[in-house]
């Protein structure tokens, strides 16, 4: 029985090595090709951060030698030459190249600049936000009152991050209309605002006072003295 045992044995041995050759003739390919997609793509991988990182440092430099031109209207040139494909950094490169053209006196192409950013739904909100919020600021000369107050009104909602700045523009446009009441009232939710910096806070107090108003600090206050 042991002899007949172990001759069985054998034979189903070889019976599932043959399976197993067979198996790798016919379907050993599909081992090597995952093989090779794996190494493939660990190299593409490595290719893909190496040619982010080159480009990175392409941008970086390309901006530090646009910075170091004698004058705004150079700066704004080369800046505006600079090419990239990343949403996010084409949007500071319109920032900078704005920065510049309005340095420079030209209004219309800096808020060019800053409408394309405001405009492109690629870049993070905050992006846009700061853009918007940026060409009311340089619109005070040109733009009717009640388009900057509806711009602003749009930044100073609940949740965006730049409504305390964009309440106190509100205010100053009060000021501007000869609303002293409603500045006032504006600029005291600032100071009663648990996000309220320091900066704003104090220009907020001595606009206060300037205009005759009776500053609450309350809790804000008492933390920030």
């Amino acid at each position: 029985m042991s002899n007949n045992d172990s001759f069985i044995d054998e034979v189903n041995d070889e019976v599932r090595r043959d399976r197993l050759y067979g198996m790798l003739r016919r379907y050993g390919w599909i081992a090597v090709l995952v093989i090779v997609l794996i190494v493939g793509g660990a190299a593409f991988t490595e290719w893909r951060k190496a040619q982010t990182r080159a480009e990175a440092e392409a941008l970086g430099d390309a901006m530090l030698s646009a910075l170091k031109l004698d004058d705004s209207a150079a700066r704004a040139a080369a800046f505006s030459e600079i090419e990239t494909g990343q949403p996010s950094a084409r949007a500071v490169l319109n920032f900078l190249t704005a920065s510049e053209e309005f340095e420079a006196g030209n209004v219309q192409e800096a808020n060019a600049q800053l409408q394309e950013v405001a405009n492109n739904n690629d870049v993070p909100l905050i992006y846009r936000q700061i853009a918007s919020f940026k060409i009311l600021g340089q619109g005070a000369a040109t733009m009717s009152v009640e388009d900057r107050r509806a711009g602003y009104e749009a930044l100073a909602q609940p949740g965006v991050p730049l409504r305390l700045l964009a309440t106190e523009q509100l205010a100053m446009i009060d000021v501007e209309t000869g609303d002293t009441d409603a500045a006032i009232a504006r600029l005291k939710t600032i100071l009663d605002d648990s996000e309220v910096t320091p900066d704003l806070q104090q220009r907020a107090l001595q606009v206060i006072v300037a205009l005759g108003g009776e500053p609450d600090l309350g809790a804000n206050g008492a933390n920030g003295n």
